[in-house]
């Protein structure tokens, strides 16, 4: 599901249901970070480092312990770039080599609406009003919850290039399907000199902002991903409210994205080039 929304230079491994903590182990750097959790969280941090390990292997890398820095995103081996992501029933890591991308970021949210109070903290104005416009067209689809897991992946993409918070308001994205209209602001002249979109949509490391104003925002347990349902795809851009990245020479001011929604549940993706379109 996830590698759909990735380009060939990323490698993704996930896990279903009961199969996300089966046989998954943790490292003695990981065991000590892990000594308070309880059994549930413990077996959700180590199936998601499971997959990341298997997908050090799949790019010719011996798997190894993933730690956490200080701010709490997980310390990549040098020369790795990797976002990581799990929901109730479901895990995924996405890895690529740091001379491929920048930087990608991914999440996972189960397709449940998201909290009246959540949504007010985390949506812009602007977005409220497309939200509704989206809604109208296509009502099958939670677009709340999907805009949460959009600002997630642009977090995971932000945080590893910039080393900083980036707030949930301090970037306004443009949610569309496909076949719909493009993201408002695409195309040539969109963007100041010296500022480049990047991502591609035809194609937050990873660190979690955790609860929103202390509320918990993972929806009603899953057993792991559902028959039936909307299945849809699309894209996203978010434009970036503060000074983005500099990659490659250029001010980065927005990035792209690509989703899906499948089984019951959301996933988007976001990642970063070392060049954005069009740039030498």
């Amino acid at each position: 599901m996830i590698e759909e929304l990735l380009p060939d230079s990323v490698v993704s491994v996930e896990a279903l249901g009961d199969d996300a903590a089966r046989g998954a182990r943790l490292y003695p750097e990981e065991e000590a970070l892990a000594v308070s959790f309880v059994p549930k969280r413990r077996n959700e941090f180590a199936a998601v480092r499971g997959c990341a390990r298997q997908a050090m292997e799949k790019l010719g890398v011996a798997p190894r312990a993933i730690p956490r820095g200080d701010s709490g995103a997980p310390v990549w081996p040098a020369g790795l770039i990797g976002s990581m992501t799990h929901c109730e029933g479901y895990c995924a890591a996405s890895l690529a080599r740091a001379g491929d991308l920048a930087s990608l970021g991914i999440d996972a949210e189960p397709h449940q609406e998201l909290p009246e109070d959540v949504i007010v903290s985390v949506a812009l104005s602007t977005e409220h009003v497309r939200l509704r416009r989206l809604a109208e067209r296509d009502p099958s689809v939670h677009w709340d919850r999907l805009l949460f897991s959009a600002k997630e992946s642009v977090y995971k993409a932000w945080f590893p290039l910039m080393g900083q918070w980036l707030d949930f308001l301090e970037a306004d994205i443009d949610l569309f399907e496909d076949g719909g209209p493009a993201p408002h602001g695409a195309g040539a002249g969109a963007f100041a000199p010296g500022e480049t979109p990047v991502g591609g949509w035809v194609s937050r490391g990873s660190v979690s902002r955790g609860p929103v104003g202390g509320k918990s925002v993972r929806g009603n347990p899953l057993a792991g991903p559902v028959s039936g349902g909307p299945e849809r795809s699309g894209g996203f851009r978010a434009a970036l409210l503060v000074p983005g990245p500099v990659v490659g020479g250029h001010r980065i001011q927005s990035f792209d994205g690509r989703w899906t929604l499948r089984r019951g549940l959301l996933a988007t993706a976001v990642t970063v080039p070392h060049a954005g379109p069009g740039v030498a």
